[in-house]
């Protein structure tokens, strides 16, 4: 039963992830991340890290969300114009290039985790104190980057809602 919902939530994830990218309109690029968001989180429960899933609705789902949508709504963002140039680049250069990526990452992949180990569901421990202890001892110089990704991200968008005379 776990792997039929994983794989329900998996290709609900994919579809969102793909939409996400291929929707003309911001509002319904944003709504389709929100799609991603939960379905990860739903993901996150079959792994048996409730915590973590938890935090993933509350935050991301909720909070960046938000603010994702607010800042689509203030600066009023249209409909993105569609050109020919762009499916002359799609068909020429991204699609080749996308194909070449995927095959990097299953070799990498196939390289990095042999195929004799797997997933064990449920098998995560995701207490708060433990994730607080890897996250401030093992993992501190990337949560301080990513801090500081978000105050540059935000400063970006002082700057681009201020209004100019």
């Amino acid at each position: 039963m776990d792997v039929i919902l994983f794989l329900i939530f998996a290709i609900i994830a994919v579809v969102c992830a793909i939409n996400v990218v291929v929707q003309t309109h911001p509002i319904s690029s944003a709504l389709s991340l929100v799609g991603v968001m939960g379905s990860l989180a739903i993901l996150y429960l079959l792994l048996g890290a409730e915590f973590i899933a938890m935090v993933q609705v509350i935050v991301y789902a909720g909070a960046i969300m938000v603010l994702f949508v607010f800042v689509i709504m203030v600066l009023n963002a249209g409909e993105e114009s569609r050109t020919n140039r762009s499916r002359m680049a799609r068909a020429y250069f991204g699609l080749p290039l996308l194909a070449l990526f995927f095959l990097q990452i299953v070799l990498l992949i196939n390289r990095v985790y042999p195929s004799e180990r797997k997933v064990e569901f449920g098998a995560f421990v995701g207490d708060p104190k433990a994730i607080g202890r890897l996250l401030f001892y093992n993992y501190l110089l990337p949560f301080e980057a990513t801090s500081v990704l978000i105050l540059v991200a935000i400063m970006g968008a002082v700057v681009l809602t201020r209004r100019r005379p």
